[in-house]
């Protein structure tokens, strides 16, 4: 009966970019990305990209069940960014690192299955893990300059397996 149902992620990060959204923090989408993964991959650091999903921040923005979608200014530039809802491995509060984070999307192999009794992931905060905050990989804040955004700091949220 579990085959059947319908993955519970996209309703998780719906869920937290609300939840951010009320409480005017700054919603961070953590991706991992890949050939399927339509994303400016110059700001792309070890296979993922860290964004900045908040309404100021994006157009168009659409939480989808298969994917997530919008428009956003990088450099200057308006881009597309489409990333599928599998290759969505965190979302959290760039103010104080609260959030959630997922497994990362399995390595693409047509013939290969989905490995079963995955561990769960959790986001364990900032403050749990010491000073500095997380920071952004493609910061998509409107009136930005044209320099690309600085690397992550060390520090920010930390995956923390749970047994």
């Amino acid at each position: 009966m579990d085959a059947d149902l319908p993955s519970l992620r996209p309703y998780l990060v719906r869920a937290v970019h609300e939840w951010c959204t009320d409480h005017g923090l700054t919603p961070y989408l953590v991706a991992a990305v890949d050939e399927r993964v339509q994303v400016p991959r110059e700001y792309a650091r070890d296979g993922q990209i860290v964004l900045n999903i908040s309404f100021d921040a994006t157009a168009n923005l659409r939480i989808g069940n298969e994917e997530v979608t919008f428009k956003a200014r990088f450099g200057g530039v308006a881009r597309d960014v489409v990333i599928p809802i599998g290759h969505v491995i965190g979302i959290y509060a760039r103010e104080n690192g609260q959030g959630m984070a997922f497994p990362h999307p399995d390595p693409i192999d047509e013939e290969a299955t989905p490995p079963r009794g995955r561990t769960p992931l959790q986001v364990v905060s900032a403050s749990d893990e010491g000073p500095g905050a997380g920071g952004s990989v493609g910061d998509t804040a409107a009136g930005e300059g044209d320099d690309p955004p600085p690397p992550p700091r060390r520090g920010g949220p930390a995956l923390k397996r749970v047994k």
